[in-house]
C-alpha cells in the first residue's frame, strides 16, 4: 500500500484539528467568545431534577468562570445551606425558590437575580409547584484558584 502526499495532507489536518479540540477543551484554556445554544446542552438528571453545565474555563481575566443551569423538582433544595469563597449571581428562569441571603429567607420568581457574597451562607430551594430553573454564573478571580 502507498500513501499519496494527498493522503499525509489529510492525516496531517487531521492530527491538526484533533490536537486543536483537545487543548481547547482542556483546563487551562482560554474561554473565547461563545454561544452556547440550549437545545445543544447535555442534561445530567440528578436526584433533585436536572443540571446542564455550560461551561467552566479560564478568561482573559479570571482564573475560572463557570455557568450551569439547574432545574430543581418542586419542594427540592440543590443543597443545604453553605459557602464557599466564589461570589454567585443567580438568574431565575422559570418558578419560584427560597433563598437564604444575609442570614434571611426570601421568595423570588422568574427574572429575578440573587447575588451571593464571598464566604456568606446561602442555600436555594424550589417552594413552588412545578420544577424551577435558574442560572447560575461564578467566578474565581486570578490567582485565587487553587
Amino acid at each position: 500500500m502507498y500513501f499519496t502526499k494527498r493522503d499525509f495532507g489529510v492525516a496531517a489536518v487531521t492530527a491538526c484539528l484533533t490536537i486543536t479540540c483537545i487543548f481547547a477543551n482542556s483546563p487551562g484554556a482560554i474561554l473565547d467568545s461563545s454561544i452556547f445554544d440550549w437545545k445543544d446542552m447535555q442534561v445530567k438528571n440528578t436526584k433533585t431534577g436536572a443540571v446542564r453545565t455550560v461551561f467552566r474555563s479560564q478568561t482573559a481575566t479570571l482564573g475560572e468562570l463557570e455557568c450551569h443551569i439547574t432545574t430543581l423538582n418542586p419542594g427540592d433544595s440543590s443543597h443545604p445551606p453553605h459557602k464557599h469563597p466564589e461570589e454567585e449571581i443567580i438568574i431565575i428562569k422559570e418558578g419560584t425558590v427560597e433563598a437564604l441571603v444575609n442570614g434571611k429567607m426570601k421568595q423570588v420568581g422568574p427574572g429575578s437575580v440573587i447575588f451571593q457574597a464571598s464566604n456568606q451562607m446561602h442555600s436555594i430551594k424550589n417552594v413552588g409547584k412545578t420544577p424551577t430553573t435558574y442560572h447560575v454564573f461564578s467566578w474565581h478571580s486570578a490567582g485565587m484558584k487553587k
